[in-house]
């Protein structure tokens, strides 16, 4: 019960509209990257929305910028703006369907260069609910 309290109040307080929007769980995203799942194509406009929820970090606080805000300043947020540039586009996105929409678990980075890229599609591997027991910490 101490180390639940202690873990707790180290982690970062979340938004509520990341509450609102994101997952009832806390997953690995190493445990997400093992798992054998197809790759396809998806229209990039699907995921478009998570540009507008604080997914990001700012001036050392967490969960305070979304990519929205950073792709329209980069050079306010050169450490984001960097990852985002430098972000693999070998590896697909890794979703899920949550609460009606799809759910980015890992791949922020490369949907953000996509999107600045113009691209129209991306590659994602659409990870089944029934495999969350599979990847939760």
């Amino acid at each position: 019960m101490r180390e639940r309290i202690e873990k707790e109040k180290k982690m970062p307080k979340i938004p509520q509209i990341i509450k609102d929007v994101g997952f009832d769980f806390h997953w690995s995203e190493e445990k997400v990257w093992k798992l054998e799942v197809a790759i396809t194509e998806m229209d990039i406009r699907e995921l478009l929305w998570h540009f507008d929820v604080p997914f990001l970090d700012a001036k050392g606080e967490r969960y305070n910028l979304t990519p929205r805000e950073m792709m329209e300043h980069p050079d306010e947020h050169p450490e984001e703006h960097t990852r985002t540039l430098n972000a693999d586009m070998r590896y697909p996105l890794d979703i899920m369907e949550n609460k009606g929409r799809w759910l980015m678990l890992d791949g922020l980075h490369r949907l953000m260069k996509a999107y600045l890229n113009a691209e129209k599609s991306v590659r994602v591997r659409i990870i089944p609910r029934e495999r969350i027991p599979e990847i939760v910490q």
